[in-house]
């Protein structure tokens, strides 16, 4: 037991490559007395090789395979389990080093599309009341480098070589701009051209609304696509489902999104969740196309995933499709979001409150 604890000390005392850009890297061995163009040849085995045993990065020199075993890691996250459903989505849980878990989504759309869906915390601060995430409350934030690895894991476990275009979604456990810091980090590594050279325009930031941190986002000026979670249109009904809404309510979200800065070929997306008898009729969605009337947006109509004990239900298709098409009569862009993985624990939360249920956090 002495050595276990031990060798886990040693471990968590590495810094997690995962957690550093290209430029970082490059600094780190420059002044390790390495040279500079040895960070490229790291990163082409980290992220288009998908390898990260050191040692089998054949191309580098002895003496760096050893300075890199010594001071970093790249094997302190793995995978714990994955759930596959009937229409090829997968929910994958991973395993921190100190023995946490987290989730995230593969997601395979029309065409021979992929998207991730990826977590930015362990629990979260917001406290949804349709959310299950929510109900374990606020472990902490991943760091950046744990956000990456669900890319590198997926894409390897899925065979997708480097090359292959998906998108990225921050949607998965816990507030994206409450960990700002570490998915800026994440972004930019995962657009690094000599990386996974995933484009900031194929990346979307999903938030609850914290209104100051939207305007803080716009500053940094990433390029990445923003979608609010709105699903209400009345302050009293938003901060029923969302109690984050006492803090930031509808307008002042409108109001930063006013002047958020986003490409002219794009649009501020609103997620809604259509959820049955709370916020699913016409008279919602009239109320919807005011609020949004003079905002370049689009509307992504999100049927609710049920999960056990909670007290809402998915509606109706015919509701939810004419709730569309008045949106769309309108003038405002609008388009639904099939569900995926209703077969499987794919609700964000669900996997990981189901095995913490089973076994205790892992």
């Amino acid at each position: 037991m002495i050595k276990n604890t031990m060798n886990l000390s040693a471990q968590t005392s590495k810094q997690n490559i995962f957690d550093l850009t290209l430029e970082e890297l490059g600094i780190n061995l420059e002044q390790a007395g390495f040279q500079k163009f040895r960070a490229k040849q790291i990163y082409h085995w980290l992220y288009t090789h998908y390898e990260t045993n050191f040692d089998a990065m054949d191309n580098l020199p002895k003496d760096l395979k050893i300075y890199l075993n010594e001071y970093f890691t790249s094997q302190n996250i793995s995978i714990n389990k994955k759930e596959q459903s009937q229409d090829g989505s997968i929910k994958y849980l991973f395993a921190t080093q100190d023995n946490l878990t987290y989730e995230a989504v593969f997601l395979k759309m029309k065409e021979d599309k992929f998207t991730l869906c990826l977590s930015s915390q362990i629990g979260c601060k917001v406290g949804c009341s349709f959310c299950l995430t929510a109900k374990g409350g606020f472990v902490r934030n991943l760091t950046a480098g744990e956000i990456v690895y669900q890319v590198v894991a997926i894409k390897k476990d899925q065979n997708l070589p480097n090359n292959k275009a998906i998108n990225i979604v921050y949607m998965g456990m816990g507030e994206p701009l409450d960990n700002l810091a570490n998915v800026t980090q994440c972004i930019h590594i995962l657009s690094e051209l000599d990386g996974l050279n995933i484009s900031v325009r194929r990346q979307t930031i999903s938030t609850s609304g914290i209104a100051p941190k939207i305007k803080k986002l716009g500053m940094l000026n990433l390029g990445v696509q923003l979608a609010i979670s709105l699903h209400a249109v009345s302050d009293e009904l938003r901060t029923q489902l969302m109690p984050i809404n006492k803090a930031y309510n509808i307008q002042a979200i409108i109001d930063e999104i006013a002047a958020f800065p986003i490409d002219s070929r794009k649009r501020i997306m609103f997620e809604y969740l259509m959820i049955d008898g709370i916020n699913d009729s016409l008279e919602n969605a009239k109320k919807l196309v005011a609020l949004l009337n003079k905002i370049k947006a689009k509307v992504n109509l999100i049927y609710f995933n049920p999960h056990k004990g909670s007290p809402y239900q998915r509606p109706q298709r015919e509701k939810v499709e004419a709730f569309r098409e008045f949106l769309l009569k309108k003038g405002l862009f609008c388009t639904i979001r099939e569900s995926k993985g209703l077969d499987i624990s794919a609700a964000c939360g669900q996997l990981r409150e189901r095995e913490i249920n089973q076994k205790g956090e892992i």
